[in-house]
């Protein structure tokens, strides 16, 4: 059975550390574990800790740090900015799975056709570490608050930028480029980019991709996007 697996900010490298509350009733409440039984930290930022329970409290339970250890970001940085949904539990489905395929950044976008505007900062932030702990993980993706596209495209620094719509136009297929270490893809609403909004894009050196030959769902491009660009 795998060492139980958990999220905390700023655990100490050596020595004694209070769980938070959560976590605490997790331990000793659901798994209930026992002094001297081990288990493994995460911050989201790389950092890894083995630790053993000193203390059983349901609210306060103290471990003692065994081991510490700091793994680099492996593979491609990847940023997606997807558009809000007006189908929440659609976005929350894509925001589990690309933290399991090990997506770097997320930027909720706010498009002239996208449906709905209501954000759950916390919520989705939590699915993103349960994600990220399922998958055994040490990097959290950075979730930004919802964005207008616009801003998106101008302040973006990222060296490859690309844009899946669906209007009519030459595109590139991911596989057939070669991919830059850092790369991002802007995926639209449901009614798609507007005109003005991929103009936007194009002009600030975006480009036109193609995610397949059938019409995707938001969610699914997003997916569908992620496995390309972190696999490929």
């Amino acid at each position: 059975m795998p060492i139980p697996y958990f999220y905390q900010q700023n655990v100490p490298t050596t020595g004694a550390f209070i769980l938070n509350e959560e976590t605490s009733k997790h331990c000793i409440q659901v798994l209930r574990m026992k002094v001297g039984e081990p288990l493994q930290l995460t911050d989201g930022k790389g950092s890894l800790h083995t630790a053993t329970i000193a203390r059983e409290d349901k609210r306060h339970c103290e471990v003692h740090i065994q081991t510490s250890s700091f793994e680099e970001k492996q593979g491609r940085i990847v940023s997606i900015g997807i558009s809000l949904l007006k189908n929440a539990n659609r976005l929350e489905w894509f925001l589990e799975k690309a933290t399991e395929l090990g997506i770097s950044e997320i930027i909720p976008l706010l498009c002239q056709r996208t449906e709905k505007q209501q954000f759950r900062q916390d919520r989705m932030n939590n699915i993103l570490i349960a994600a990220m702990l399922q998958s055994r993980q040490v990097w959290l993706p950075v979730l930004h608050p919802p964005t207008p596209v616009a801003q998106v495209i101008a302040n973006s620094s990222y060296p490859q930028k690309l844009i899946a719509h669906c209007e009519e136009a030459d595109k590139q297929t991911i596989p057939s480029m070669e991919l830059e270490k850092n790369v991002q893809i802007l995926i639209g609403p449901e009614g798609d980019f507007s005109p003005l909004e991929i103009g936007l894009a194009l002009q600030q050196g975006y480009l036109p991709t193609s995610l397949g030959n059938t019409r995707l769902r938001t969610e699914t491009a997003g997916v569908v996007a992620a496995t390309l660009l972190i696999n490929n």
